[in-house]
């Protein structure tokens, strides 16, 4: 996994509500990089595997929402959630489970876990290509700290969520645990 130097470039495929629009469907397609979206500040990425899973859905995500006021106290600009998964399955996702101050930021294609090296086989569960679990900190676009869960690898028999929570990414923050705590074995091949 990629735990240093840049951000990956990558496009992502988002909806914008179009606040003018009288149309039925006032949503339209807007293409944003990673470096419009993280350039010159100070971010939060949490890849889960996937919208509407159970520790995603029941603590992962919410527990960061929670905390949201704190991380912006400890100097951060933004926090994302990414996702193998399209972009309105992100939307209804964050919907039902009261999700509006973490951003969600679709991964449909796998881009970005895959550049990540993040990528993850999950067919013994049969879900196909997911993100592996972690939270880094960037500043601006370069990765400061990863908090990964132990044990990437394709088709892994456990889902660990022990190291990459929205706590202990404040404890990092808060200078409680020391940075750049790594716990993938895969290598990033780009």
């Amino acid at each position: 996994m990629k735990t240093s130097g840049a951000l990956p470039n990558v496009t992502f495929h988002l909806r914008e509500r179009c606040l003018d629009s009288r149309e039925e469907n006032p949503f339209r397609w807007v293409l944003k990089t990673s470096e419009a979206l993280f350039a010159g500040k100070t971010v939060i990425i949490v890849g889960v595997p996937g919208a509407f899973t159970p520790t995603c859905t029941a603590n992962h995500i919410p527990r960061f929402e929670m905390l949201h006021e704190q991380f912006m106290a400890e100097g951060v600009d933004e926090i994302f959630c990414t996702a193998v998964n399209d972009v309105f399955v992100m939307r209804q996702w964050a919907l039902s489970i009261d999700i509006g101050k973490v951003q969600m930021l679709p991964d449909g294609n796998g881009t970005f876990a895959r550049r990540m090296g993040a990528l993850v086989g999950k067919n013994n569960r049969g879900f196909g290509a997911r993100s592996w679990r972690y939270a880094l900190l960037a500043r601006n676009s370069e990765i400061t700290t990863v908090l990964s869960e132990e044990g990437l690898q394709d088709d892994a028999l456990e889902d660990p969520f022990e190291r990459s929570d929205a706590d202990a990414m404040l404890a990092y923050l808060r200078g409680e645990i020391p940075g750049g705590v790594v716990s993938a074995t895969r290598s990033f091949s780009g």
